[in-house]
């Protein structure tokens, strides 16, 4: 007799098999999910993330969101926080070992996680755990078991221990350890289902090596693709630019997925909403048809992500400010102010009453550059030239700006960008 607190075997199937990239093996998830339907036991799903960086992004909430289709399903799901994995750092896709980071970064780090991450998950029916609870109690003696679980040759069958082995690129050794502790993770939640990039397929298989050798039934491997950033080419990574905060306004979260290129934008449904793949490919017909505009598929896209992190009049006043800003030549709302004082910015004299004259000179280019409108002095001082640069909706072509008085708020536009600077 099947429970009644789990949906059927196949409607379930439908759910955690969209977006999925790769499930090892397909006909064991099936056999769990049976399974646990016949007893009534959740299927326990866990995934992993080291407290690299003190954000999230999208990307890393194709995950979450895969984690959440189980959640929904009535599975036990563990959020886990890397802390002991995070000392070595993941070297996965690198072609250097990474820096180490401190016990205190790691720690301020995983806290920030914790907040974010129930923009998604349900916190209620989340079991959150830390990888130190058991790594950082293995000995000497524990980790030589664990270390003889592998030789080097199978370790170097990793694609970029590989390559980087071919190039005659250092490997630490620290790095070979990687695959082996977050395989020992596994074994220590006892974990039916592991969710990982396809990046991690090596670490992932290494799960159910380890969890085999341990006597346990070998987790299931589901694994998701790696998003692409904004510019649809690199994955999604803060270091690239290309990515969009979990923490992000409203505002800006909305104006960034409205850069992505048209050909993402059935991706990003797939990956970032709840939307089924039936009404996706429909989305999708519609463009290539010709009934439905990229632009407007980007603005429900966008409205759909921006209210799943917040609220749908949220979304929609997000959407009102970015066409108000982007289409109809005027300044958003929810502009971003940026804090500088006058001295970061103080021009060749900074005049006063002393001098006759009252008031404060400001140098323009690294006005922009502090406000983040542009790289570099050079290119401020480019824009600056081609009358590119509004303030206070003037155009602005001198390289310097005598101010009244202090303080004072400009509202700074190049482009379809703009910056609400308050100076001190």
């Amino acid at each position: 007799m099947s429970d009644s607190r789990f949906a059927p075997v196949e409607d379930q199937l439908a759910l955690l098999t969209k977006g999925a990239a790769e499930i090892i093996p397909l006909d064991d998830l099936r056999t769990r999910l049976e399974a646990s339907l016949k007893s009534g036991k959740p299927l326990r799903v866990k995934a992993g993330f080291d407290p690299t960086a003190p954000d999230l992004h999208l990307g890393h909430t194709v995950l979450m969101r895969k984690l959440r289709h189980f959640q929904q399903l009535g599975h036990t799901v563990i959020f886990l926080i890397g802390d002991s994995t995070a000392l070595i750092g993941d070297p996965t896709g690198k072609s250097q070992t990474r820096k180490q980071l401190t016990q205190a970064e790691i720690d301020a780090n995983a806290e920030t996680y914790k907040q974010q991450v129930f923009r998604i998950l349900d916190e209620s029916k989340t079991e959150v755990r830390y990888n130190s609870e058991w790594l950082a109690k293995l000995g000497f003696a524990d980790m030589i078991r664990l270390a003889a679980k592998a030789t080097v040759s199978q370790m170097l069958e990793r694609e970029d221990f590989h390559q980087r082995f071919n190039n005659e690129e250092p490997i630490s050794l620290h790095e070979l350890l990687y695959p082996l502790a977050q395989g020992y993770d596994s074994v220590a939640l006892e974990c039916d289902v592991e969710l990982g990039g396809t990046d991690q397929k090596f670490n992932l298989l290494m799960g159910r090596r380890l969890q085999r050798d341990a006597g346990q039934l070998p987790q299931i491997v589901l694994m998701t693709p790696i998003l692409e950033g904004l510019d649809g080419v690199q994955k999604m990574s803060k270091s690239l630019g290309n990515a969009v905060g979990v923490e992000d306004s409203p505002f800006d979260m909305f104006t960034k997925l409205m850069t992505i290129p048209d050909a993402l934008i059935g991706r990003y449904f797939t990956f970032l909403t709840d939307l089924l793949p039936a009404q996706i490919a429909v989305i999708e017909e519609q463009i290539v048809a010709g009934q439905l505009h990229p632009m407007q598929a980007k603005r429900d896209l966008a409205r759909t992500i921006v209210e799943g992190f917040h609220t749908l009049e949220v979304a929609a006043h997000a959407e009102e400010n970015w066409s108000k800003q982007f289409q109809q030549g005027g300044v958003s709302d929810d502009i971003e102010e940026v804090g500088i004082t006058q001295a970061e910015i103080a021009g060749p004299e900074a005049h006063n009453a002393q001098d006759g004259v009252t008031g404060f000179t400001i140098k323009l280019p690294p006005l922009l550059v502090h406000c983040g409108l542009c790289p570099s002095n050079s290119e401020a001082t480019r824009k600056l030239r081609e009358g590119a640069v509004k303030i206070d909706g003037e155009v602005q072509k001198d390289a310097v700006m005598q101010l009244a008085s202090l303080p004072v708020t400009l509202t700074i536009r190049l482009g379809k960008k703009a910056k609400r600077a308050v100076i001190t």
